[in-house]
């Protein structure tokens, strides 16, 4: 007979052996769940399947974060359409998802992509596409070679953590690239990349035109500037004003900026930098290694890297190809506007909004007797069309020293508007334009000894950029012909 107190032993006995083996299943089962490293990136599983978050530059998709490899099923079109290149010039653009450069492109490290490249029935060429995270032959281009109105599936895996270009890869392959078409793909790896406060898409690109850079109208490709490496104009993210004005990008004064910088090509390498900031860490050539405090960063053809710093003050921080003329010639310039509170133990200067812009391709001399270059006008121009003429003039040879306005910078630039030594004598104004000036004048009652650049720009440019300055900030108005600086020239 077994008492109750020895039922009550057996049932706790046995409950505890219950609590001892559920306690060992619980183990082995936290032991089986422990996430996984995988020594080859090929053998990480994939978990479901999502659609790529696709963005146009500057923007870039959502961090991966710690999310689980994927498959991710990426759409992208080509499409080939007309753009600007700065103001009055037009262009026909190859691009991978409407833009320059191509839709940015973010995975992680074992994700298994499904891309489906389409060319858009409209389109007048065949291309395709090499992307430089790819393992396999062409980088997907063998796979992907797409007549216009038809569509090529192709998959792979992303086994090496980086920031990768990819690019047209059909005959002549320098042609499409130059033509706009390339573009970033990034692989974050395992666990993702560190948050930052503010992340940007940035390409710089070398264009080939027929004409001269500013000459205005439709332009055609140039294959034999591209073959010299002539480059017309190198632009950051497909044309000269891509970054600059409303189309600069931002953040706040504390915030973290990562930038994925670009380099399409086709032709020349990018010495990055940004004026009044430091880079704290560059992952270089876009891979594992990062260099700390760096001033500029070296980007090949073809090539990427990764930028990070934090901002401390604010003003507008110039992006630029610190092979400078690049930048203030021919396009190569954007602007990160930061906003917040000044902190003067930082920086304590001035500021001065406006300085910086693309100048674009007007070659200045210091002052002599020779002659500028002369073009022929084929019709006479109405005022108003000298007027938009002479503005894009006036912006790219003479906006840094006289300003937007006209109204220069004082003790060193003479104003331009209302201006008594302008308005006195339009022979002189013309002369000075052509020649050049140095030595003392007096504009509206103060003192200028500075140096006025010979312009070497035709007769017709200089008469509608006079023109524009006559009429504009109340001045007398003058409409300065081509004849009148054909007369002043010859010295009659």
């Amino acid at each position: 007979m077994i008492l109750k107190q020895d039922k009550l032993k057996i049932k706790l006995s046995s409950f505890l052996a219950y609590l001892g083996l559920v306690t060992v299943l619980l183990t082995v089962s936290c032991v089986n769940t422990k996430k996984k490293t995988y020594e080859n990136t090929a053998d990480i599983p994939v978990n479901r399947e999502m659609v790529a978050e696709l963005t146009a530059p500057p923007h870039v998709p959502t961090p991966v974060g710690k999310r689980l490899a994927k498959k991710l099923i990426v759409n992208m079109e080509i499409l080939e359409k007309e753009g600007e290149m700065t103001d009055g010039v037009k262009y026909v653009y190859w691009t991978f998802g409407g833009s320059v450069p191509g839709s940015f492109i973010r995975t992680r490290v074992g994700d298994e992509v499904e891309f489906t490249l389409s060319n858009h029935p409209d389109n007048k060429l065949p291309h395709n596409i090499d992307l430089h995270a790819v393992t396999g032959p062409g980088g997907g281009a063998t796979s992907s070679f797409v007549a216009p109105g038809h569509e090529k599936t192709f998959s792979f895996k992303t086994l090496n953590p980086g920031l990768y270009v990819y690019h047209c890869a059909t005959a002549p392959v320098g042609m499409h690239i130059a033509n706009g078409m390339y573009g970033l793909i990034l692989v974050e790896p395992e666990g993702g990349l560190p948050p930052v406060d503010k992340e940007y898409y940035i390409m710089q690109g070398d264009f080939y035109t027929k004409g001269e850079n500013g000459e205005p109208g439709l332009q055609a490709f140039d294959m034999n500037k591209a073959v010299d490496e002539d480059a017309d104009y190198v632009v950051f993210n497909g044309s000269v004003n891509a970054l600059t004005g409303d189309n600069a990008i931002t953040a706040k004064v504390g915030e973290t900026v990562r930038l994925f910088v670009g380099n399409g090509g086709p032709n020349l390498t990018s010495s990055f930098h940004v004026i009044g900031e430091i880079f704290d860490n560059v992952f270089v050539e876009g891979g594992d290694m990062i260099n700390e405090n760096v001033q500029t960063t070296s980007i090949p053809a073809g090539g990427a890297a990764i930028v990070e710093f934090r901002v401390d003050v604010p003003g507008t921080f110039i992006l630029v190809d610190h092979a400078i003329f690049r930048a203030f010639n021919k396009g190569a310039l954007g602007m990160l506007k930061v906003e917040g509170e000044d902190n003067k133990t930082i920086y304590s200067g001035v500021v001065q909004e406006g300085i910086y812009n693309p100048e674009g391709g007007g070659v200045q001399t210091m002052p002599d007797d020779g002659k500028a270059k002369q073009t022929v006008a084929t019709t006479e121009k109405t005022l108003a069309e000298k007027m938009e003429s002479g503005k894009q003039i006036y912006m790219q040879t003479c906006f840094a020293c006289h300003q937007a306005e006209g109204q220069g910078i004082p003790n060193a630039f003479p104003p331009l508007a209302k201006s008594d030594y302008l308005n006195a004598n339009v022979d002189r104004a013309i002369e000075i334009v052509l020649k050049g000036k140095t030595g003392e004048i007096t504009v509206n009652g103060e003192k200028y000894n500075s140096v006025m650049t010979r312009q070497s720009i035709s007769n017709d440019e200089i008469a509608d950029v006079l023109t524009y300055v006559y009429n504009s900030w109340d001045n007398n108005k003058t409409n300065v012909t081509k004849a009148m600086v054909d007369r002043v020239k010859s010295g009659h």
